[in-house]
């Protein structure tokens, strides 16, 4: 991040960016997919005793989709609003109070962060 946030600071102006942490993949239905490597030593010794998978998949839905694929580190969350409004019409509203509790969640789970100013 450019500069420290602050609660003043216009949350549809912020720009976010994806986490390289994670990789993603679109589905035959144009879907998106977030593939999360479960690696840490707690999920190794887990796996030693329950059959659990090596990765999780986190499956999103038609808005959720288009919303991580707008999300490219140029474009601010009103131009992402803006991209939603047009490819589903009502279907979104309302746009902003849920595009913002969609961008908080991908945030607080640290798929995203989010950022000022969009790199030069």
């Amino acid at each position: 991040m450019n500069k420290r946030m602050k609660k003043t600071d216009n949350f549809l102006m912020l720009v976010p960016q994806k986490s390289m942490r994670y990789q993603w993949k679109t589905d035959s239905q144009g879907l998106v997919e977030i593939i999360i490597p479960r690696e840490t030593l707690l999920d190794k010794m887990v796996r030693m005793f329950i059959d659990t998978p090596k990765v999780m998949r986190i499956h999103l839905d038609a808005l959720g989709s288009c919303v991580w694929r707008a999300i490219d580190g140029r474009r601010n969350i009103h131009e992402i609003g803006m991209i939603l409004e047009r490819e589903f019409g009502e279907k979104v509203m309302p746009l902003y109070e849920r595009l913002i509790t969609y961008i908080t969640i991908l945030k607080n789970n640290k798929f995203i962060i989010l950022d000022k100013h969009p790199p030069s």
